[in-house]
């Protein structure tokens, strides 16, 4: 069984937005859509960098603000003829709080 970490209430990001989530291991970007869905990704975009939380949020994708790369908030995977991902994480709503899924967070490359 997994201990979920609490990082916050969902309210805390507004919808069709996003904030980063400092960890040990690296920044996650934190997505709300304007359904009230979360996903967490890597932060940083496989093209040039770019941070993906300061991006715009349209639908289950977000779009890089540096080169415009588009990527699927669900499967962390580049859009159209881009080609490249970036990292997925477990994260969950419970009781307004998000809570993230720690056991992959450890295998990831420190910022």
């Amino acid at each position: 069984m997994t201990n979920w970490i609490d990082i916050g209430p969902l309210e805390a990001i507004a919808p069709r937005g996003a904030r980063v989530l400092r960890t040990a291991f690296g920044c996650i970007a934190v997505f709300r859509t304007a359904e009230d869905e979360v996903y967490a990704i890597d932060n940083t975009c496989p093209h040039r960098g770019g941070p993906l939380a300061e991006g715009i949020v349209h639908g289950h994708s977000v779009t890089c603000p540096l080169h415009n790369w588009v990527f699927d908030l669900r499967t962390g995977e580049a859009q159209g003829s881009d080609s490249g991902a970036v990292g997925t994480y477990g994260i969950r709503v419970e009781a307004g709080r998000l809570l993230i899924d720690p056991k992959h967070l450890e295998k990831r490359d420190a910022a």
